[in-house]
């Protein structure tokens, strides 16, 4: 949080870059990762580095919840049933999430041979504590740009189930739910599906003369 003295003017907040392949790039923008080709792509550099990474890359873009809240779960949280209780760290709400059988297949053979009190995500460092939020915002950031994605966040995986969820339903209002925003914008917004619409009405849209060829 930035603040003012009383009197003076509002302190502009800093702006924030980060370097990459093709120089800074000023702000973060996180967004989701539109292309299946692109999701798998990321998926493959995760497991080549080992099965935490990629199981963190799956369990964010299968369940909506937040890093910072996969970070935290145990074996025992997900050994079993067709749901997950956790309790959002940013909200406090209590979030239960649908485990298919897809994912209940991939969660039951990375669990295997692990004791019901470990972290999903251990630290390799301190194996009594999870991975940081941190480390793994590095992780996919370096994921991301191993694919030519520079806008890669701990963000992405979440915006990135929002975005092909409601490709796949068409139905803001349960993702509204999943989220719980309350505003359709925020949501659609969030998804990077307004940008998506933005962008549609410009690829035609051209005013002054046009070159030939």
């Amino acid at each position: 949080m930035y603040y003012a003295k009383r009197g003076s003017q509002k302190r502009p907040r800093p702006t924030r870059k980060r370097n990459t392949p093709d120089g800074p790039t000023v702000g973060y923008d996180i967004q989701p990762i539109r292309d299946i080709e692109t999701l798998l792509a990321v998926q493959s550099y995760l497991a080549a580095r080992n099965l935490r990474d990629e199981f963190l890359y799956l369990m964010g873009i299968n369940s909506g919840l937040r890093v910072s809240d996969l970070l935290w779960l145990t074996v025992r949280d997900v050994q079993s049933g067709q749901h997950v209780l956790t309790r959002e760290l940013k909200t406090g709400k209590v979030r239960r999430f649908f485990v298919n059988d897809q994912l209940r297949a991939i969660i039951d053979d990375y669990i295997k041979g692990k004791h019901v009190d470990d972290f999903l995500f251990p630290n390799n460092r301190y194996g009594h504590l999870p991975i940081s939020r941190h480390w793994a915002y590095k992780l996919l950031r370096q994921a991301g740009e191993s694919v030519g994605l520079q806008h890669v966040g701990t963000h992405t995986l979440r915006k990135t189930f929002g975005y092909h969820h409601y490709a796949a339903h068409r139905d803001i209002s349960i993702l509204m739910m999943i989220f719980n925003h309350r505003e359709q914008s925020d949501t659609l917004n969030y998804i990077g599906w307004t940008q998506d619409l933005i962008d549609n009405t410009m690829k035609g849209f051209f005013l002054g003369k046009k070159r030939k060829g």
